[in-house]
């Protein structure tokens, strides 16, 4: 009888455990579900919503014939060139302006101004400056991932507790040795969550400056589908662009388990 239980509390605890996994399946597969259904029932036209069928199949002759290789490859290049650019502006500048409040008080109109203004209203003026190639789509992608990276590593720096850097001044540590080993720890949590958001939003940015004047990447894709009525493939190109948010966004979430496993051993 008491084996019985063991067993019965542990295949619970498989079942706890695997059950993040399996619920987004089941609400992928009920979504596919639902999907099918209002397609064979033809409450949206065909030419709205097509059937998954439909999809699958844009899917496969896109996939085979390369065009849509080569417009993810395209729009993944300016993701993460993009993101590295905006990142790093993004750290240097946050960690500068967590130092200096002076730096705040000079910058803060002009970095709010400008992020407050929507990316489609840069996207056309950086064409016209950087022309249709893959320079205007990094720069706008830097541009939107810019301000979670520079707000977040602002909220980081400034989380230290006044205490603990009293008592690196007291050690007579350096200003490396302090940014090592106290303020990059204890910021690294809030600008690894900085980092995911900017992931997401890297995709944003590279389909924004597609949309205004592109030949390749997926938002160019989507354009030229659209020209043609071709909704398998512009729900093709759409759910490619998610995939690639995704894998982003899992990428950092991995990174970020790894480098803060220091604190969940911490904790335990």
């Amino acid at each position: 009888m008491q084996k019985q239980r063991h067993i019965g509390r542990a295949q619970a605890r498989a079942w706890r455990r695997g059950l993040p996994l399996i619920a987004p399946l089941g609400t992928i597969l009920f979504l596919l579900a639902l999907w099918q259904l209002i397609a064979s029932l033809e409450l949206i036209s065909p030419i709205l919503l097509p059937p998954p069928a439909a999809v699958a199949s844009a899917f496969w002759k896109a996939l085979a014939d390369g065009s849509l290789l080569k417009h993810a490859t395209t729009t993944l290049q300016e993701m993460l060139v993009g993101l590295g650019i905006g990142l790093g502006f993004g750290l240097a500048l946050g960690y500068a302006i967590a130092k200096a409040p002076l730096l705040e008080s000079l910058l803060s109109p002009l970095i709010v101004a400008f992020q407050s203004t929507p990316i489609v209203a840069y996207a056309p003026l950086l064409v016209i400056w950087f022309g249709t190639g893959l320079t205007g789509k990094i720069i706008t992608t830097a541009i939107i991932v810019f301000f979670p990276a520079l707000v977040n590593t602002i909220a980081g720096i400034r989380s230290l507790q006044p205490s603990l850097l009293d008592l690196f001044r007291s050690l007579r540590a350096s200003r490396w040795q302090t940014f090592r080993h106290l303020e990059l720890p204890a910021a690294l949590p809030i600008i690894l969550a900085g980092l995911k958001t900017s992931s997401t939003l890297a995709v944003i940015g590279a389909v924004v400056g597609e949309f205004v004047s592109a030949r390749y990447g997926l938002g160019a894709l989507v354009i030229a589908a659209r020209s043609r009525y071709d909704t398998p493939l512009v729900i093709v190109s759409a759910l490619t662009m998610t995939l690639l948010a995704l894998a982003l966004y899992s990428l950092v979430a991995y990174i970020e388990w790894r480098v803060l496993a220091w604190r969940r051993r911490s904790s335990t």
